[in-house]
């Protein structure tokens, strides 16, 4: 008889220290398993940050060829709207910036608010995506010092 009155039961020992154990090998192989997810883990979320990129400029360009070109050119060299492709407008708006021309749109000119909140035709992953599509263009973007003019 064991201190308060308890009683003790063999088989309850011996399956109580198995499942301890258990728990003992479970805890090192996981302890030993967290250094190899460190090492993998930022390669795997670079890939996945790099195909989400990928896809939203792909799904950017789309709408770019629907809601924007007529106006700022297929490749946004500017028609009856300013030349978007240019260092001049990338290299000085942030991506916050474009963001917030696309969705409210520019008042006193034909750019209208894009943005569902506004009224407007796209949601707020699709104006990123036209966003990001926009960006894709800044390491070849072209000088236009007058970008403004259509």
């Amino acid at each position: 008889m064991m201190p308060y009155g308890y009683s003790t039961d063999p088989e309850l020992d011996r399956s109580t220290n198995r499942v301890m154990w258990a728990g003992v090998v479970l805890l090192i192989a996981m302890a030993a398993a967290f250094p190899l997810y460190l090492l993998y883990e930022p390669a795997s979320r670079e890939d996945a940050r790099a195909a989400q990129l990928a896809s939203l400029v792909t799904e950017g360009e789309s709408i770019w060829s629907f809601s924007c070109a007529s106006c700022h050119g297929e490749t946004g060299a500017g028609n009856s709207a300013p030349a978007l492709n240019s260092q001049q407008f990338l290299q000085s708006a942030s991506d916050e910036q474009i963001q917030l021309l696309v969705s409210v749109g520019v008042p006193g000119t034909a750019m209208s608010a894009f943005s569902q909140d506004f009224a407007g035709p796209m949601t707020s992953e699709q104006i990123k995506a036209v966003t990001t599509f926009l960006r894709s263009w800044e390491d070849d973007a072209p000088d236009v010092p007058n970008w403004r003019d259509p």
